[in-house]
Parts: C-alpha cells; structure tokens; sequence
C-alpha cells in the first residue's frame, strides 16, 4: 500500500470523524455554550486526553512501532505477536495503578490543572467529579493505542483510523440522552456527557482487539514481566512521552492558565476544535503511516527511499495544510457564527473565539510539519532529540502564554501555542538536515513557494467573497442565509485554491486525480 493511498485511508476516515466531532461539538456549544458547566466538562475531558497523548500516542508512536514494524520484518509474525503481548501486559497494569491512583487525588489534582476554578466551589467540585468519570478513557485508549499502532505497522489502517467514529457517535447519543431528559445547561448534562467519554473509550478498544484478533495479533493479557524489550521500549518511551505529546502538553498549559480568565476554558476549546480538523486529517494522518513506512525503509537500508517518502508527506502536508490555514486565519467568524451560534451560544461569544481561531491557524502548517519530521528521529530510534525540542517549546509555550494573556487574555495563549509549535517544527527540520538525514529535493523546492503564492491568492479571493456575503452573516440572517453563504466561501475557496495551484504548478489537477484514485 503506497504512502498516499494509505495516508487517504487515514484521512478519509478522520474526515468522517472530525465532521460527526464538528456535529457533536456544535450540540455541545447548542446545550452548554460558554458557561461554567462547559468550562468544568473541558477540562475533565481534556485531562485523560493528555495522559493518552503523552503515555500512549506519543510513546508506543516514537517507540514501540518501530520495534515491532522491524521484529515483523526481520523475526516474523509469531515474535513480534509475542513483543506486543508483553507490552500490552505491562502497559495495562501500569495503567490500572495509575487510573486509581489519580481518580484517587482528583482533588489536589484539579487544584494544578485548573488552578483558577479554585475561585468558584461550584465549578471546582463539579470539575473533580467530571473528570473522575471521564479518567477510565485513559485506560482504554492508552491500550487501543498500542492496538492501533500493531494494525498500523501491519499496513491494516482502517479500524485504527474508523475508531474515533465512535467517540463522536457515543458523544452525538449523550446529547440526544440530554435532550430527552431536558436537562439543558446544567451540571446533569455534564455527567451525562462524562459517562460518554468514558464508554466511548470502551467501544474503541473492543473495536480494535477484533480487528487484532481478524489480524492474527490477538492482544490478551498475562502476568507483566519486566523483560529486556519491555526495558527498551520503556527507555525509549520516557522522551517520547515528552516530544509525542508535545502538542497536548500545551493545550494543557493554556488550559491551565485560562482557567484564570473568564470563559477562556470554552473559548480555546471551540477555537481548538476548528483548526483541530484540518490537523486531524492531513497532519495526524500522515504522521501515523509515516512511521513504520520510513522504518521498514531504513531498516532495509534504502535511504534514498525514505528520503523520498519524506519530501512527498511534506508537500503533501503543505499543500493541504496551509490553504486551510489561511482559510481560518480569513474568514474564522462566518465559521463560527454558521456552525456554533445557536442556543446558548451567543453572537459575542464568537467574536471572542474568531481571533483565538486565527491565532491557533496560524500554527497549523508547523503542527503539520512536526508530524513530518518527527518520525525521521523515531524511525531511527532517537526518542531524546525530539524530546528536548519539545521541552524548549514547551517552556516557550509557558512564557510567552503568561506574557501575551496579560495584555490579549485567550487570544494570547492561543498565539503562543502557534508560535511554539513554528519552535519546534523549525528546531527538528534543522536537526534533521544538519546530520544529514532529509533535504528538500528539487521538486520540493520549486513547488513550496507555489504552495505559498496559491493559498495567499486564495485568502484574499475569501476576504473578497466575505465582503460581497457580509448580508448573510449578520444577526438578523437566518440559519440558511449563513449556511448557504459559507457553502459558497468554502467551495469558492477550495475551486480557487486548486485552480491557482494547478495553473501556478504547484500540484496539477491531474497529480489531483490521481492521488484522489490512489
């Protein structure tokens, strides 16, 4: 399965998720709009998604996909069958050491993650209790990660990449449950959509041990033992929590620090929920297949390859992931004045959400880039170098968050989880090039600034389109005034995107086609 073709399996499948997660969310801001009750359920629901990013995605990404991709390769099924079941045993009674332990200190917990809820008992305790339900999800992603990252190494793409699904359709049926009820915007509805975070957790990891099970990797636990290459996979899981995780560490930090600010908790959330779509299916898509691809080429000594696979996931990533950046950065209000303004979220709390929409967009390419680059170090089995990058951002994440919130409350935290996340893509590019391992080839290098000259024409063809429809976006439209208006940016947009880049040379209309077939 080639790397595009793959990449669109991933994709298409993460389109489907992130468009039901638009739907869920949009009931979300229906139901609870900004208010107390949405800021304690952020936040209980963002702390387990953390610990999955950071002990899960990040480390078995960085650390145990390449082991297992190279033991099916070079030792054959029954052995690398063998490696996963010792990690998934370890995995799982560390997990449920943890799980209890934290659902345990819940309390003291919250005081750290959230320290400004401390100023209102309501939301402090309500929070404690949400985020207690929601903490099982931990347990049962964390283990459908190693799950995903098993189907993933063996080129089997579809269940991991389809799982999501059903995050969005538990969460879609929480708020049908919440409705039925008539509990509306009240702390009912938050423990009603904690229970379904967590049993949306449970539906993922059955879905994935039949789909191992279907693969000839069933993953059943045994008695953990500490062998030498559950010591590997640890050593190397340590940095890889660190550089993996990076961009969920500093979701987090700015969730820590808005919980000083009114609202910011909502704000950042439905801004981060926006930009998190064109990241989920371009970025994230791309990264997942990009690892065991470079690391069975690597292993097979095909350098040229590689670096070959790079360049293409690159300018894949690019093409993508900077008209959508742009798109955001242009006409992020009609966004959200079409999609989130209704029930109780008002018209004012999208004009507090547009900018911060802007000021994450801005970072897109760079997330985009950072899954790009970071499997060339994984791929090699170097966790600490993206570990210490991811540090460096991170700390630049904290200061320049507290500095810019001063003076531009959200909006500023949001513009400095952009600029640390540009940080850290510049740092591991640089890195990579200087030992030699990635250089942009000659095609790269011709269609890069067309990729820019495209997606700047777009984002003023939108400016332009926005002040002809600026009738259908204003309060006294209606529903359909809005929608019809925003179908008519959006499909304007993307005609006038592919159009400039077919005509520019940056990607032909027929490269379109097919890849599209692919």
């Amino acid at each position: 399965m080639s790397l595009l073709k793959s990449a669109a399996t991933v994709g298409g499948f993460t389109l489907i998720s992130r468009l039901l997660g638009f739907l869920r969310d949009q009931l979300i801001a229906f139901t609870l709009g900004t208010g107390f009750v949405a800021e304690a359920f952020f936040v209980a629901q963002r702390f387990p998604n953390l610990f999955r990013a950071l002990f899960a995605e990040g480390a078995f990404n960085s650390a145990f996909v390449p082991q297992f991709a190279r033991r099916i390769e070079g030792d054959g099924p029954s052995a690398a069958h063998k490696f996963a079941t010792d990690i998934f045993s370890a995995l799982l009674a560390w997990l449920l050491v943890f799980t209890a332990l934290a659902m345990i200190a819940m309390p003291w917990v919250i005081y750290v993650i959230a320290p400004g809820f401390s100023q209102d008992a309501q939301k402090l305790q309500l929070t404690i209790d949400l985020t207690r339900i929601c903490f099982p999800y931990l347990l049962f992603m964390s283990l459908t990660a190693l799950q995903s990252g098993v189907l993933n190494s063996l080129n089997r793409f579809t269940a991991a990449a389809a799982a999501p699904i059903l995050l969005n359709l538990v969460m879609i049926l929480s708020n049908g449950i919440a409705w039925f009820f008539n509990t509306g915007n009240s702390a009912a509805t938050g423990y009603i959509f904690a229970w379904g975070v967590s049993l949306a957790g449970v539906a993922q990891f059955l879905l994935l041990a039949v789909a191992c099970r279907r693969a000839g990797m069933p993953l059943f636990p045994k008695w953990p033992k500490f062998s030498a290459d559950v010591k590997r996979v640890l050593a190397l899981s340590i940095p890889g929590i660190i550089s993996g995780g990076i961009m969920q560490i500093n979701l987090l930090i700015a969730t820590v620090i808005a919980t000083g600010i009114d609202r910011a908790v909502a704000y950042l959330y439905y801004a981060d929920r926006l930009y998190q779509l064109p990241l989920g299916v371009i970025g994230v898509a791309i990264g997942v297949v990009l690892l065991p691809d470079l690391a069975r080429k690597l292993r097979a000594g095909d350098n040229q390859a590689a670096l070959n696979s790079q360049n293409r996931a690159l300018e894949l990533s690019l093409f993508l992931t900077v008209p959508a950046a742009i798109a955001l950065m242009a006409i992020p209000a009609p966004i959200l004045h079409t999609v989130f303004e209704h029930g109780a979220f008002s018209a004012a709390d999208t004009l507090s959400v547009a900018p911060a929409v802007l000021a994450f967009a801005a970072g897109l390419p760079a997330f985009a880039m950072t899954k790009v680059f970071q499997p060339g170090f994984y791929a090699r089995e170097d966790t600490k170098t993206p570990m210490r990058f991811a540090i460096i951002s991170v700390v630049i994440n904290i200061v320049l968050s507290l500095l810019l919130s001063h003076w531009f409350a959200h909006v500023g935290i949001a513009a400095a989880t952009s600029i640390a996340a540009w940080a850290n893509a510049v740092m591991l590019a640089v890195a990579l090039t200087t030992r030699g391992h990635y250089e942009l080839d000659d095609r790269m290098k011709k269609r890069l600034p067309r990729i820019l000259f495209s997606g700047v024409v777009m984002g003023v063809l939108l400016l332009l389109g926005l002040w002809l429809l600026r009738e259908n976006f204003t309060a006294t439209a209606s529903f359909l005034s809005a929608l019809w208006g925003l179908v008519v940016l959006v499909a304007g947009g993307i005609a006038g995107y592919f159009a400039l880049a077919h005509f520019s040379g940056a990607m032909s209309l027929a490269e379109m086609r097919a890849a599209t077939k692919r």
